[in-house]
């Protein structure tokens, strides 16, 4: 018998399959009524998304990001509730056509582990550390995976150019110098939370193993991570990286975010891994 959370959690992904397909229609079709009808179920199903969230917060009496089923479920919800954010401020339908898919991607992976028994969380992760460093790296990551979208659609737009293919898609995608100043904007804000992330989870490691710095799979890669994204803002602001460069670099480091959120964790023995995080049952 499927549990109640499954349950809610499959109409939610349901909700964001439908949006992310019409998004993809709105893609191909100069039709603006998908795009608005694609935002209104997207928006539907991150509403009920967040009452999932809050819910099992209370329900568990702890912050909803101790395992796999959950990380997934609150990165996708990270996504959709960026992507509905700058839509909104900004006005660009068209890029639900390339977030939707992601955060529906991570969605159904999140489905597909969930556990009809949740685990009682560790001793290592009760803290209230928990909720500071996860907001913090998954805000930041959330937008690190706009910018990828974005750098996907500038190098379209500009291949589209390249070739003088005037279709559709060209007309629906925005100019190359808007692009380029989102993928400026999403680095700019993500890179702050991505720092504070790191430095919260280092204050949170010394708490609870006693160091700040162990050189954990985890922490390697997200300082790895961190570095290229210096990097990036470090180009952007002294030598002009713009455009092109830009853009491969927006989507080399969102790859390094998804390695440390999910490879190192799955792949890589170390204190972050999540056999090593929940509790063992007999």
């Amino acid at each position: 018998m499927i549990s109640t959370d499954a349950f809610i959690l499959s109409v939610v992904l349901t909700a964001y399959f439908a949006a992310t397909c019409l998004f993809l229609l709105y893609l191909v079709r100069l039709n603006e009524s998908l795009a608005r009808c694609a935002f209104f179920i997207n928006t539907a199903g991150f509403i009920g998304h967040t009452v999932f969230l809050i819910h099992t917060f209370f329900e568990l009496q702890y912050f909803p990001v101790a395992s796999l089923h959950q990380s997934l479920s609150f990165f996708a919800w990270a996504l959709m509730g960026i992507f509905l954010l700058i839509h909104t401020i900004h006005q660009l339908p068209i890029i639900g056509s390339f977030v939707t898919p992601v955060a529906t991607f991570f969605m159904i992976g999140s489905v597909a582990v969930i556990s009809s028994h949740p685990l009682p969380l560790p001793p290592a992760l009760q803290s209230f550390w928990l909720p500071i460093h996860t907001i913090l790296a998954f805000i930041g990551e959330a937008v690190f995976g706009i910018a990828f979208c974005v750098g996907i659609m500038y190098l379209i737009q500009e291949n589209l150019i390249k070739k003088k293919r005037l279709n559709t898609l060209f007309y629906r995608l925005p100019s190359l110098q808007t692009l380029d100043q989102l993928n400026y904007y999403c680095l700019s804000i993500g890179f702050p939370f991505l720092t504070l992330g790191i430095i919260t989870g280092s204050l949170w490691a010394a708490l609870a193993w006693g160091s700040y710095w162990s050189w954990d799979p985890k922490e390697t890669w997200s300082l790895i991570t961190w570095f290229i994204y210096a990097a990036l803002l470090h180009g952007r602001l002294l030598t002009g990286w713009r455009g092109r460069r830009a853009a491969i670099f927006s989507i080399i480091g969102f790859s390094a975010v998804i390695f440390t959120f999910l490879g190192v964790n799955l792949l890589l023995p170390g204190l972050h891994s999540y056999e090593n995080l929940m509790p063992q049952v007999p």
